[in-house]
């Protein structure tokens, strides 16, 4: 008898361990008076496998009532199980509300479908969503994302990061950057997996260029978890390296001052948000014109954020940035007046 309880208390939870145990408590419930046939069959008729073997019932029925101390009694006369008490399966034990909630917590993580993260957490808002035995609020439909392009990631590499995070293993693989697309061997200290745009980065710590890096999960190929294994600095945490910026999954090695004016619908754009921690807006109503000042290591996501607003944005400091902004507007005017005057 000791050694099932050790057994038993040795036995994990998964996510098919629990869609049993709440196909049975269901049944028993009802107050059917399920035995342990009827559950196998009602088992492999809920959920379409060919079969379940006793001994996984009984397993379950024995983890019901000492897991969960739901309490479970043999009726010998009627052939079944029942419950001598009222008692809920806590998993069941989740209001409307919270169930709305988990549904468009999935909705909202849509823009990532196509990475392994998405299909993980979406097969578990479903299973514990369609534990409930609600129907889905029509109210979901009014909560969108808006379609982005999407980036598919491959999944054996996903598996070996998150193994890397969770064993502070080194790990070694070939990468393609955006702008140098020469592929090259890298060896990093994984820290965090970031998630921008519909795009999966793992920042961490490259020994060959000894710096903290960004890479893109789906550049990565050849992917290898060494037995080699490093301590987690305490400033690991990929924010702490934007210089108070909050432009998404980019960053440089020094912290840059931005000052940028701001000109017709673009003001109460920059005005709704926190850019960044040390922001400061100014208004100049008699230039038509609010300005931003506010500091950040994301350099080039700056610049693409300028150069979203068109002419309504105009960077005034630091001087080279301002420079790299007008090199980069003449050139889109030269391109442009190539194409204008065909």
């Amino acid at each position: 008898m000791k050694r099932e309880n050790k057994k038993q208390q040795t036995r994990q939870l998964n996510r098919k361990i629990l869609e049993r145990i709440n196909i049975i408590h269901r049944a028993i419930k009802s107050g059917s008076y399920p035995d342990n046939l009827k559950l196998q069959r009602l088992y492999c008729e809920t959920t379409g496998y060919s079969k379940v073997g006793e001994a996984t019932i009984n397993r379950d029925i024995d983890m019901l009532r000492t897991y969960f101390h739901a309490p479970l009694e043999f009726d010998r006369h009627k052939g079944g199980y029942y419950y001598s008490n009222a008692f809920e399966f806590p998993l069941n034990d989740i209001s409307a509300e919270d169930v709305f909630y988990l549904s468009a917590a999935k909705t909202l993580l849509s823009s990532f479908e196509g990475s392994p993260i998405y299909k993980s957490i979406s097969e578990v808002i479903d299973f514990v969503t369609d534990t409930q035995g609600l129907s889905k609020s029509s109210l979901l439909k009014r909560i969108a994302v808006p379609p982005v392009p999407k980036v598919v990631t491959n999944e054996d590499v996903w598996k070996k990061v998150i193994r890397s995070l969770q064993e502070n293993a080194v790990v070694d693989f070939e990468y393609s950057g955006r702008w140098n697309t020469k592929s090259t061997r890298r060896r990093v200290e994984p820290y965090q997996i970031l998630m921008d745009e519909g795009l999966c980065f793992l920042f961490g710590y490259d020994l060959n260029k000894k710096a903290v890096r960004l890479f893109a999960l789906n550049r990565m190929k050849d992917f290898i978890v060494t037995n080699e294994h490093f301590e987690i600095p305490d400033d690991f945490e990929f924010s702490s390296y934007c210089g108070g910026g909050k432009f998404g999954a980019f960053m440089s090695e020094d912290s840059v001052d931005f000052i940028i004016d701001f000109y017709g619908d673009a003001r109460p754009y920059v005005k709704e948000r926190l850019w960044a921690d040390n922001q400061k807006l100014t208004d100049f109503e008699d230039e038509e014109k609010t300005r931003i000042e506010f500091s950040s290591t994301q350099v080039l996501k700056v610049m693409e954020w300028i150069l979203a607003q068109g002419a309504n944005a105009v960077p005034q400091t630091p001087q080279w940035f301002a420079a790299d902004w007008k090199k980069t507007v003449k050139a889109m005017m030269k391109k442009a007046e190539s194409y204008i005057n065909n």
